[in-house]
């Protein structure tokens, strides 16, 4: 009857070990998507910080450029100006479609991606 008892201490023991590296499991899991989508998105802002640096240099370039065909350097601006307007209510009117969207799916996937 002792024995019986030693085995079942033993079953138990060892489901309990089981939970244990589960909850172990499962919190390293988390913790490699969490980091997955942290970087990516760290990634993703540091690139963008770099492409608004070169845009903003080619555009003051590109106004100054304009400014000495138009003999008045505020026209160069003033035309530079106007087409990032229509730009970004171009890019407003389809936000969802260009921006969100993708970068949703973007996360998704980092989050769901199957360990190869």
């Amino acid at each position: 009857m002792e024995n019986s008892f030693d085995k079942l201490d033993d079953v138990v023991g060892n489901i309990k070990e089981y939970i244990n590296n589960r909850i172990a499991l499962v919190k390293i899991e988390v913790a490699e998507k969490t980091s997955g989508v942290v970087s990516s998105i760290i990634a993703f802002f540091l690139v963008i910080f770099i492409f608004l640096l070169v845009v903003i240099f080619f555009s003051v370039a590109l106004a100054l450029g304009i400014g000495k065909i138009t003999g008045e350097n505020y026209w160069g601006f003033l035309i530079v100006s106007a087409i990032y307007l229509i730009l970004g209510l171009t890019l407003w009117k389809a936000k969802d479609r260009i921006i969100r969207i993708p970068i949703m799916n973007s996360i998704l996937r980092q989050l769901f991606k199957e360990e190869e």
